[in-house]
């Protein structure tokens, strides 16, 4: 009952700056935990290797992600070019003003624990799954 609402209005948000969700996942990862690999993306999503190089094809075509060197010559790396760096400013701003609207008047305390409810529902679905 949740998700599909706030799919929904985060892509309209995202639309603005001619971003999806698949896209803005794979720069915000990259802004907030550097340089990775597809198979770390593709993890991070929760999908198959294919579906992340299509989005990170995308991407580089935009001039939003790169390649570069990784530890290992058969590892490909991606991080965030100096315009991937830009977008993902312009676009914090527009998500961190979204959050803020959908989130004006729930306490803190009531948003800590619903981030808190959802980890462990999480967790459990991720377990639950492993049987």
């Amino acid at each position: 009952m949740l998700y599909r609402p706030f799919e929904n209005q985060l892509n309209i948000q995202l639309g603005q700056h001619k971003l999806h969700r698949a896209q803005w996942t794979i720069l915000y990862y990259l802004a907030n935990y550097g340089s990775a690999s597809l198979i770390e993306l593709a993890k991070y999503q929760g999908v198959e290797k294919p579906t992340i190089t299509r989005t990170i094809n995308g991407l580089e075509e935009m001039g939003y992600v790169g390649h570069i060197p990784g530890k290992d010559k058969r590892e490909k790396r991606i991080d965030l070019t100096k315009n991937g760096w830009a977008l993902y400013k312009d676009v914090r701003i527009t998500i961190d003003q979204f959050e803020e609207d959908i989130l004006n008047g729930i306490s803190e305390e009531d948003q800590q624990r619903t981030i808190e409810l959802m980890g462990e529902i999480r967790q459990k679905i991720l377990k639950w799954g492993d049987r």
